[in-house]
């Protein structure tokens, strides 16, 4: 028996787009160049050969003013971003096609961020529910794996063709453990978090540091049984991107 499955990925993606005024004056004499032309009472830009450094020190007046088309926020901790957030998703239908029992079928998404604050990012993900057929109400449910562990929250083995269900699993830059950084594809899977059953979003994608380019494909896997209705099955999952600063 054959089934057809489609699953649409829509994007998602928290951006956090800042715009900064600086207020400077040179410093100079025919005897002496100031570099810290700054309201603080030390900044400026310093530089060896090894190193080049942006610097404030303190603040005479700390505090929020205002004015129109302006705000300064006099005395908070401010930290430069050279590179600007980003987040990229390759493609954003997923279609299955014709599934044939026994047989798993994959297919994959490539996520790509960058990320300049200083807290680094994250990337979560979740599904509004399991692939299911509107007009029947039939479920692929979520995969438990070989051994029955897999959860949203805890990958397992998933490597049975006797083993039915959906599923993911991942490779590429920060992505969590038990996944690696490369292929070839790990045996283990894990869950969508469930949207209707109020599961957490998992984190697929993180890290504390600044980064360019950092990038993951995420594996999606099916596999169906022949008592499995025929059926056009879908659902929708969530990518969400937040930048930490």
């Amino acid at each position: 028996m054959k089934k057809g499955l489609s699953l649409g990925i829509p994007i998602l993606g928290l951006l956090l787009i800042c715009s900064t005024t600086t207020a400077t004056a040179a410093m100079r004499s025919s005897d002496y160049e100031l570099q810290m032309p700054n309201l603080n009472f030390s900044a400026g830009n310093v530089s060896s050969t090894n190193y080049k450094l942006g610097f404030t020190g303190g603040q005479n007046m700390p505090g929020e003013y205002s004015t129109t088309g302006y705000k300064l926020l006099a005395g908070f901790w401010y930290i430069k971003t050279i590179i600007p957030f980003s987040f990229s998703i390759s493609n954003t239908v997923i279609d299955f096609g014709v599934l044939s029992a026994g047989v798993p079928a994959t297919a994959t998404t490539t996520l790509q961020v960058s990320a300049g604050g200083a807290g680094g990012y994250q990337v979560t993900v979740f599904e509004n529910h399991p692939l299911l057929v509107d007009s029947t109400g039939a479920m692929i449910p979520d995969t438990t794996g070989d051994n029955g562990d897999i959860t949203e929250s805890n990958a397992g083995l998933w490597a049975q063709n006797t083993t039915y269900g959906f599923g993911y699993t991942l490779y590429g830059d920060d992505v969590p453990s038990p996944f690696p950084s490369a292929p070839p594809l790990s045996s283990y899977f894990k869950q969508f978090a469930n949207l209707t059953q109020s599961e957490t979003p998992q984190v697929i994608m993180s890290s504390n540091s600044v980064g360019k380019n950092k990038t993951a494909t995420l594996v999606y896997k099916i596999n169906v049984s022949a008592t499995q209705p025929a059926g056009r099955y879908h659902n929708i999952i969530t990518y969400i991107a937040t930048p930490s600063f």
